[in-house]
């Protein structure tokens, strides 16, 4: 099988609708801010179990398992909003590596969702049971987990196929028989334990973060604040001395330990240790926090490019079709509605969680609401108008 000619033929004949090098930067991007999401859902949870475990015979453990059951609750709300737009970003300069993986794993595709509903539906459950003292919170909260890790093996599984075309064909058909069950599941070990080992640095630096902004917060006793930040600085250390022994296990096993992208990963890895043993600021850890996942994100897109040149397919090669109204649509979408709200919603967030007693809003945050709201108007408005104009042109 001419695995470059499959590739190049599976594309989609119409090509891509603006430059290929922006989809695979938004690829990027958003893929970093999605596991973000990820990583402090799966270390927020097992806090929040732990916590309800203690909350009898620990205050602390008490308060910090409830405040971790909203932010695991949060995080998993965030994760999968975000983890459309990398989705998308595939299928546009990758879409027949998608498609083959969807293919030769439909069946499990399909339970992914329901896997995904499942976690989601049972966290509620013990979100609210835990508020009630249910004597089966524990438990409810612990399937959730699973179903939750569940999920994300199912993922990690679906980018190891899309990566492997020289294996598609003896997926799809092992000794020559065609397999159409869609049961197809294959995963790198070292690559998902480095993935899932880094929710410890993650949560860690959140519980740094966490009591440096609740220290200007009523109802944090000086105890309190120094059990989480004990607990954050280890488990952050822990979790990076982990991560670090698996990135280099796994970048080894793809003869990539030297290169220029694996070695800055690891200074930066190494900055990240200092500052945790040094207890800098918790805030510009976790900037350097946020240029790692974007390193790691890198690496992967690195990755697949080598993969895939291999076999003559590239993404900068693909046909261009520029539609300038999408375009400038979804940009304006992007930059006015999302940074205007999410903005809004940090700088309100901030101010009222620094504030000792009731909040006020200032005149900044006032200026930020109204602009929020106006511009979600004016974007509803055009968005509408626009859908119709389309329409009727198409249709009359």
């Amino acid at each position: 099988m001419d695995i470059g000619l499959v590739l190049n033929t599976l594309r989609d004949p119409a090509g891509v609708p603006f430059y290929p090098i922006v989809f695979q930067a938004l690829y990027i991007l958003t893929w970093a801010l999605h596991i973000a999401f990820v990583l402090l859902a799966l270390g927020g949870i097992p806090l929040a179990l732990i916590g309800n475990a203690k909350k009898s015979i620990d205050e602390n453990w008490k308060k910090l398992g409830a405040h971790m059951t909203q932010v695991a609750k949060i995080s998993v709300s965030m994760l999968i909003v975000l983890g459309v737009a990398p989705l998308l970003f595939t299928q546009v300069i990758y879409d027949a590596n998608w498609y083959v993986t969807n293919t030769l794993s439909g069946l499990w595709v399909v339970a992914f969702i329901y896997i995904l509903i499942l976690a989601y539906s049972l966290w509620y459950w013990f979100y609210y049971a835990n508020k009630g003292n249910s004597s089966f919170t524990w438990l409810i909260g612990s399937v959730s987990f699973v179903a939750f890790i569940a999920a994300g093996v199912l993922m990690h599984a679906f980018a190891n196929e899309s990566i492997q075309p020289d294996q598609w064909m003896n997926w799809y058909a092992p000794n020559g028989v065609i397999d159409t069950s869609g049961t197809v599941l294959h995963i790198d070990i070292l690559r998902l334990a480095f993935m899932v080992s880094l929710s410890a640095p993650v949560v860690g630096i959140f519980l740094l973060n966490y009591t440096d902004y609740t220290s200007k917060c009523d109802g944090y006793t000086a105890e309190y604040l120094a059990f989480v930040k004990s607990l954050g600085k280890k488990i952050a250390i822990v979790g990076l001395l982990i991560s670090a022994v698996l990135f280099a296990a796994w970048v080894l096993t793809l003869h990539m330990l030297f290169h220029p992208l694996v070695l800055a990963i690891v200074v930066f890895v190494l900055i990240l240790l200092f500052m945790v043993i040094k207890e800098s600021n918790s805030y510009i850890t976790t900037l350097v926090l946020v240029v790692t996942a974007l390193l790691i994100s890198t690496l992967r897109e690195v990755i697949r490019m080598n993969i895939m040149s291999k076999y003559g397919y590239s993404i900068y090669d693909y046909p261009m079709n520029i539609d300038w109204p999408t375009v400038i649509m979804f940009l304006s979408t992007f930059v006015c509605v999302g940074f205007t709200g999410v903005g809004f919603m940090l700088t309100l967030a901030w101010r009222a969680g620094r504030t000792k007693g009731l909040y006020t809003a200032d005149g900044t945050v006032t200026k930020l609401a109204n602009a929020t709201v106006g511009i979600t108007i004016i974007w509803a408005l055009v968005f509408i108008a626009w859908g119709l104009v389309v329409v009727f042109k198409n249709t009359l």
